[in-house]
C-alpha cells in the first residue's frame, strides 16, 4: 500500500508542510504579542509617524493581578509622556543626546527609569518583599558574614558618603539587597537613602562599604523614600537607575573616551 496522494505528493510531504505552517503561524502570533509593551515605537523625524512594523500592534487585551486589579495591554494613554532633558549634539535622527542639568536626577541615559506602578513589589501573601531588619524579627546576617552596619560608606572620590544603619532584605529571595545609609549635609540635615547591595563592596576587615557609583556629594541626591520602611517599584527604579548612571555622568571624565 503507497502513502503517496499523487506521483509527487506523498504524506510525509503534506504533514511536513503543515508543521511549516503551523510554525509560521506561532511565530508571527508571537512576535505580534510582543507588541504590546513599548509599541508603537516613537520617531525622532516627526511625532506624527507611527513605527510599529509587521504585525501590527495588537488590539488590548484585559489581563487580571494576583492582587484582584486589572491592567489592559496595550496601553491606551501613553506609555511616558517625561520631557527628555537632554539636547542632541546632531541633527540627524538617532544622534546621542547632552544631558541638560544633572543627568542622575534627570534620568538621561543610563539613568534612566521607568515609571512603574508606585506601589511595593509584593509577596505572595501580599506583604511588602522588601524590609529592613528592624522590621523582620526572624532574620539576621550569617554570622561567618561581616555585618556592615555602623561602617563607612567610601564613595568614588575616597571621601566617605556616609554610614550604614541597616539591611534591607527580600523575604521571597533570602538575599540582602540595600543598605540603607545615613548621609548628611553641610548643616547637618540627616537623611536616609538605599544602597544596592549589588553596587558595593563590603570589607570586614577595614570596616567599610566601597561604592565606585557616585562620589561623597552626590549621595545626598540619591532618590529617597516616602515611607522609610517601604519602597515602591517606581521608587527602586530611580534609586537604582541613580546609581547605574553615575557610572558615566559621576565625574566628567567618565563621560570622555578611553583613549
Amino acid at each position: 500500500m503507497s502513502a503517496a496522494f499523487t506521483q509527487y505528493v506523498d504524506v510525509a510531504q503534506v504533514v511536513l508542510y503543515l508543521f511549516w505552517g503551523f510554525l509560521a503561524v506561532i511565530l508571527i502570533y508571537l512576535h505580534r504579542e510582543n507588541k504590546r509593551e513599548g509599541y508603537p515605537l516613537e520617531s525622532d523625524r516627526s511625532g506624527h509617524v507611527v513605527v510599529q512594523g509587521w504585525p501590527p500592534v495588537p488590539a488590548p487585551k484585559t489581563y487580571l493581578l494576583a492582587d484582584g486589579s486589572t491592567v489592559k495591554a496595550p496601553r491606551a494613554q501613553p506609555y511616558d509622556a517625561r520631557p527628555v532633558k537632554a539636547t542632541p549634539i546632531g541633527p540627524w535622527p538617532g544622534a546621542p543626546l547632552e544631558p541638560d542639568g544633572d543627568p542622575l536626577v534627570d534620568g538621561v541615559g543610563p539613568a534612566a527609569y521607568a515609571e512603574r506602578l508606585d506601589i511595593p513589589d509584593a509577596t505572595f501573601h501580599g506583604t511588602p518583599k522588601l524590609v529592613p531588619l528592624r522590621n523582620a524579627k526572624d532574620w539576621h546576617i550569617e554570622q561567618r558574614d561581616p555585618d556592615p552596619r555602623g561602617m563607612r560608606v567610601i564613595a568614588a572620590d575616597g571621601k566617605v558618603g556616609g554610614v550604614v544603619k541597616d539591611v534591607w532584605v527580600d523575604v521571597a529571595e533570602y538575599i540582602m539587597r540595600y543598605l540603607e545609609v545615613e548621609v548628611s549635609d553641610k548643616e547637618g540635615n540627616r537623611r536616609n537613602v538605599l544602597l544596592p547591595a549589588t553596587l558595593s563592596r563590603i570589607s570586614g576587615s577595614r570596616r567599610e562599604v566601597g561604592v565606585k557609583s557616585i562620589t561623597s556629594k552626590q549621595f545626598l541626591k540619591v532618590p529617597g523614600t516616602r515611607n522609610p520602611d517601604v519602597v515602591t517599584r517606581l521608587e527602586e527604579d530611580r534609586i537604582c537607575a541613580y546609581y547605574s548612571g553615575g557610572h558615566l555622568y559621576a565625574t566628567p571624565e567618565r563621560a570622555e573616551p578611553l583613549v
